[in-house]
């Protein structure tokens, strides 16, 4: 027990979110909302997102609780991630059933030319404006529906994007283990039936510390899968002890993890550090231009093409290939730049000094394979040991929506069709 409670104190201490100073922890409730007639009668959904639980991470690891659980109901063989493979772009797609492009996140960090505002996802003040988020969230969906929701954690929840938060939600902090949020679920469903939240929403950050900061392929990285396997585990065990019916998991990850090449970087273009005539945002798996003078952005192409290493390739963002959905035609906030420089994995930019993690995520799935995410499912409206291809995290929204009875009230990108053939009816 010591050295479980040793390592969720490193883990803890080493997540991207870190955080310094006296942290309020208490939980937030919405007064006055209460589940209408309908609501009381549909079935839970209890969505659980592990950031950076890469798509082979439980038979890599023997994760023998999701295994169990999962083997029962629906395994995918994986789950496609958004581009850009990270974080805050993929919690909220899954979300929304929106892409980045479509609602606004991205990139953890991003500038808004038009707000004349950057948005940074470590600044509490600006996570937990609504303004910054397109698309109608999940819980959202369900609180103007009169449906009861709960969220520990998830991004955005703690704003008022899509116009109503969660009635009960707690915002990002460090202070609580995975299974202190695991009683907080529990606790929720013990409430009356008319403040029961039916659709919950929770985040476990454990394994993408570690994998950043230890790589995928390390002890460290297996003890995290481990910690979060064993916190499933007492989550179903305490939620099936309350005796509700139709109770339903969907167990997510954003993205997955691999080891870069953080010891010979790529260098950025010298000519990029001209302050009045670019802005460039990196992440170091993905390096976005901006460039001041319209006029200036084929010639600039074509001069950042020409003088390319064989490490990275360089597209004007109207040309990036249409599946990624990430390129003008796509770019509905203006947020992305004109102009993508793409590191080929396992490389990495770094400016001079700069220093990276050892794991990293953020590339194309498509020819990264360790960036594709994880999707099990299992209770009372899944079919039971079924294994399906691997599909676009987008259409997580309409299976959450189906199984809870609401009513799509935007356009999405995700489609029912896709996952419909998890549920019994």
């Amino acid at each position: 027990m010591k050295k479980i409670l040793a390592f969720l104190m490193i883990i803890v201490s080493l997540t991207i979110f870190a955080q310094k100073g006296t942290v309020d922890t208490a939980q937030i409730i919405i007064p006055n909302r209460y589940n209408n007639a309908e609501a009381k009668s549909k079935p839970y959904v209890i969505m659980i997102s592990a950031d950076g639980f890469r798509y082979d991470y439980a038979k890599k690891y023997n994760a023998q609780n999701l295994l169990k659980y999962s083997g029962q109901g629906i395994q995918a063989k994986a789950m496609i991630p958004s581009y850009p493979s990270i974080t805050f772009p993929n919690h909220w797609s899954l979300m929304t059933g929106l892409y980045p492009a479509h609602h606004g996140l991205v990139d953890n960090f991003f500038y808004d030319y038009k707000l004349k505002k950057n948005y940074a996802m470590n600044k509490k003040e600006i996570v937990e404006d609504g303004s910054w988020y397109g698309g109608t969230p999940l819980w959202t969906l369900a609180e103007k529906q009169g449906m009861i929701s709960a969220s520990i954690q998830w991004v955005g929840s703690a704003s008022e994007a899509g116009g109503k938060r969660p009635t009960y939600y707690y915002p990002y902090h460090e202070k609580f283990t995975p299974l202190e949020k695991v009683d907080k679920v529990v606790n929720w469903l013990k409430l009356p039936e008319d403040q029961r939240p039916h659709f919950i929403s929770m985040y476990f950050p454990e394994v993408d510390g570690s994998g950043h900061h230890f790589g995928p392929d390390t002890k460290e990285t297996e003890k995290a899968v481990h910690l979060v396997d064993n916190a499933i585990g007492e989550l179903v065990q305490k939620v099936n002890d309350l005796g509700l019916k139709n109770v339903n998991f969907i167990f997510v990850s954003d993205h997955g993890m691999i080891q870069v090449d953080g010891g010979n970087p790529l260098e950025i273009p010298a000519m990029l550090f001209d302050k009045k005539r670019f802005d460039f945002y990196n992440s170091q798996t993905l390096l976005r231009v901006y460039v001041k003078n319209p006029v200036e952005v084929k010639t600039v192409f074509k001069e950042l093409k020409a003088n390319k290493t064989n490490g990275y390739e360089v597209y004007l963002d109207k040309k990036l290939p249409k599946y990624l959905h990430f390129a003008t035609r796509d770019d509905q906030y203006n947020r992305i730049g004109q102009i993508l420089l793409i590191p080929k994995a396992p490389k990495v930019f770094l400016e001079k000094d700069q220093k990276t993690s050892l794991g990293k995520h953020g590339y194309d799935p498509k020819w990264v394979p360790e960036m594709k995410a994880t999707f099990f499912a299992w209770g009372s409206e899944f079919k039971n040991n079924l294994i399906i291809d691997e599909f676009s995290n987008i259409n997580v929204y309409p299976l959450v929506a189906k199984i809870l009875g609401l009513k799509l009230e935007n356009k999405i990108d995700g489609k029912l069709k896709i996952l419909k053939e998890t549920l019994k009816k």
